[in-house]
């Protein structure tokens, strides 16, 4: 069976996990901190916070900023549960919108019919790792900075909606030239195992926000935040007599440990020279093979300004049924080729149905999820895998609709 997007273990890694465990740090410690540097000199932004998971980076931000009761928070129809489930978190309303027929991603005009005086921030989402309107976004909120009504001194610092990326699939993708993470207020990176640069379980925050605010010191806010409340973390109280410490506020605890930062280490030191390189191999593979079919529609990853990071192939097909695309996906499987579906829209699951959400409000959404098979991509997929990959889904296509 070929697997879906397993991790690339090497020995490289192995070997600074192990120096990290023969170190003596194993939470939070120096690795996390190279490697907050790192990415943040990687992405171009201002300063980064390394966090236990993406799902945490997202619900920090929302309670940094205050968001509550009464408030909206705009989000794609189209995304994974996370990414609504923390609005749900901090007692706030999602307010789902369409998003876009040729790239999965929200659409910039739904996004202002849904703007009201309750809206406190946009949640874009970077859907297989290619990068949202992010020029269209940013300015859509100062046009509608006189509708903004402040509830705190953070909101009127800002004096706008706040944009908060879920970037959980565009690690490395760039917009105009820029990373991803220099492009808007704040993006939120994942690090999970299956995603292109791995720290097993991880996220961080990419902080750029503008002046007046200062970066660095919401940074070392955040560090108390996510770490209980405690104004000193364990690399500080090792310090000489500095063991005593305070707790300031009722904090969360969603730090990164220094072995997960060890493993990011080695990722991100060999993320554009090796890791990119195989998984743009793969697409074009992919994109050679079904790219004259008319059966299929191959993704956009690549445009005059935008530069995807190649972490999903979300392949489309033509004119079926999601139950027939649901028999194209067990004809696949039966050929032992592991594929997947990105994603189930949220306002079609369960908890979200009960609360009054319709997938039939959003009908390019369902478009798009209801012939959508994602593709295995990963980085000890073998050409000859490949294609084993390609002849699957062709035949197992023409099977179910000849």
């Amino acid at each position: 069976m070929i697997p879906f997007s397993p991790p690339h273990i090497d020995d490289k890694i192995i070997a600074e996990v192990t120096a990290a465990l023969k170190s003596g740090w194993i939470t939070t410690g120096p690795r996390t901190k190279e490697f907050e540097k790192k990415l943040t000199a990687y992405c171009g932004n201002k300063n980064t916070i390394c966090l236990n998971s993406a799902t945490a980076g997202l619900e920090i931000m929302l309670r940094w900023f205050g968001v509550g009761e009464g408030d909206e928070v705009i989000l794609p129809a189209y995304t994974y549960s996370a990414t609504a489930n923390v609005v749900i978190h901090v007692g706030a309303k999602p307010v789902f919108v369409d998003v876009n027929a040729d790239d999965f991603n929200i659409n910039v005009s739904e996004i202002e019919k849904a703007i009201t005086e309750n809206t406190k921030i946009i949640m874009p989402v970077d859907f297989a790792g290619f990068p949202c309107d992010y020029d269209e976004i940013n300015s859509l909120v100062k046009k509608k900075a006189s509708t903004f009504k402040p509830k705190n001194d953070t909101q009127k610092k800002l004096g706008r909606i706040l944009i908060l990326s879920d970037s959980a699939h565009s690690f490395g993708a760039t917009y105009k030239s820029k990373k991803c993470g220099s492009l808007t207020d704040v993006s939120v990176f994942s690090f999970h195992a299956v995603k292109n640069l791995t720290t097993a379980e991880g996220g961080s925050v990419a902080l750029n926000l503008p002046a007046p605010f200062d970066n660095e010191e919401i940074y070392n806010y955040l560090c108390i935040l996510t770490l209980h409340g405690q104004n000193k973390d364990a690399l500080a109280k090792t310090q000489k007599g500095n063991w005593k410490y305070d707790i300031v506020e009722a904090g969360f605890k969603c730090n990164m440990t220094d072995l997960s930062a060890a493993i990011g280490l080695v990722e991100l030191e060999r993320y554009d020279s090796d890791t990119q390189i195989k998984r743009k191999h793969i697409f074009e593979a992919y994109n050679e093979a079904f790219k004259n079919n008319t059966r299929f529609q191959i993704p956009m990853h690549i445009t005059e300004t935008k530069n995807g990071c190649y972490h999903l192939y979300p392949l489309r097909i033509n004119d079926i049924t999601e139950e027939q695309r649901d028999a194209i996906i067990k004809e696949i499987f039966d050929r032992d080729v592991s594929v997947n579906v990105h994603f189930i829209p949220v306002p079609a699951m369960s908890f979200y149905k009960n609360l009054g959400y319709d997938i039939k409000n959003y009908p390019v959404t369902y478009h798009n999820y209801s012939r959508e098979i994602s593709l295995p991509v990963y980085y000890d997929l073998s050409p000859q895998q490949v294609q084993t990959v390609i002849k699957a889904v062709i035949d197992s296509t023409d099977k179910v609709l000849c």
